[in-house]
């Protein structure tokens, strides 16, 4: 069920719903743009909008330009800590902008940089927050990983190691033992890796089941022994962490493209969003061994790589409310905000 849509100046990449209380209608989307020659460069830009789904609003509400951002993430609510957006950056940076102008409402909003780092010469492609939003990790092309900490507006490389043999597509921090780091890369290699350790310990190794590239990792915030991988083999596969030193898979279905992205539905255990590249996106229910595609959505008509979740409890829980979902695709650089036709309250 549609609610709104609109273009970008760039190729889409990236959408992200704020999961700060007061905030639950902003949306952050990224591009990227590749302008091949004999000198190539990647630009980019960030844009924020006011979405409310119940009335079709969709406004731009703040836009700039920057280099190709590959990655944008939100730092988790954590006591009084101020919504911040982490960016990385093609150029090698890493940069931190909090949610400005917001104190009347969303009219006005802006992004102001508070602090950036060079974390390599190779490029950032993505990056995740500690759930205490103290810490990130950064995956980079050249198959490292980075981990940076943010303290007092200052951004500190801590540790940063060769973990892969080729580009680093995800990283992601355990959201309930946060001194564990996820990996996976071009090499079809899924890791975890502990940071109470220096040189960080590699916990696991799991080199025979991604057929292709691991391109995201997401751990269940419902179940702290259930985390996804998805794959360019176009599965998306559920692991059972129970023996932390290796993990089963438990289970896996076929989305019938690329699994970039992931999302776990904040709120209703065993729901997920997959944002499957060529063959659009999916809600996917989880239940103990079992995995069944609810609804596709196919509205899009280039590579599927940006989804999310709106968050907020009054968003999911009101009434007979669905949920409510943006995301984009990358040629067409198109964002779409919907609502599954299903009924997913009622199917779990």
């Amino acid at each position: 069920m549609d609610v709104a849509h609109c273009y970008l100046e760039g190729n889409a990449d990236a959408v992200e719903f704020c999961p700060h209380d007061r905030h639950h209608n902003v949306l952050a989307a990224s591009t990227y743009t590749l302008q091949e020659g004999d000198q190539p460069s990647r630009s980019g830009s960030i844009s924020l909008f006011n979405i409310d789904a119940d009335t079709g609003k969709f406004d731009t509400v703040y836009s700039e330009e920057t280099s190709g951002i590959f990655d944008i993430k939100w730092n988790p609510p954590a006591g009084n800590i101020s919504p911040f957006l982490g960016q990385a950056d093609a150029d090698g940076y890493l940069r931190i902008k909090m949610l400005d102008g917001c104190s009347d409402g969303i009219q006005g909003a802006n992004l102001k940089e508070i602090t950036s780092e060079k974390v390599s010469n190779s490029m950032c492609l993505y990056l995740d927050w500690n759930p205490a939003s103290t810490s990130i990790t950064v995956g980079l092309s050249d198959g490292s990983v980075s981990i940076v900490s943010l303290h007092e507006s200052k951004l500190e490389i801590q540790e940063e190691w060769k973990a892969h043999d080729f580009e680093l597509w995800t990283t992601s921090f355990d959201i309930h033992q946060p001194n564990l780091v996820y990996t996976g890369s071009d090499d079809c290699k899924f890791c975890c890796w502990d940071l109470r350790d220096s040189p960080s310990k590699l916990v696991f190794k799991n080199s025979k089941v991604h057929k292709m590239g691991v391109t995201c990792i997401e751990k269940s915030p419902h179940d702290p022994n259930t985390l996804l991988t998805g794959s360019y083999d176009e599965f998306l596969r559920v692991w059972d962490l129970r023996s932390i030193s290796k993990p089963v898979n438990e289970t896996s279905i076929s989305l019938g493209g690329g699994v970039w992205r992931v999302k776990h539905h904040p709120f209703i255990q065993g729901l997920v969003l997959a944002a499957c590249m060529h063959n659009g996106f999916a809600i996917v229910a989880i239940k103990g061994d079992k995995a069944e595609v609810l609804e596709t959505y196919k509205k899009h008509d280039s590579l599927a790589y940006g989804a999310d979740w709106q968050k907020g409890e009054a968003n999911h829980t009101k009434g007979s409310s669905k949920p409510v979902v943006a995301t984009c695709s990358f040629y067409d650089k198109l964002v779409r905000v919907w609502r599954p036709c299903n009924d997913i309250n009622i199917v779990l």
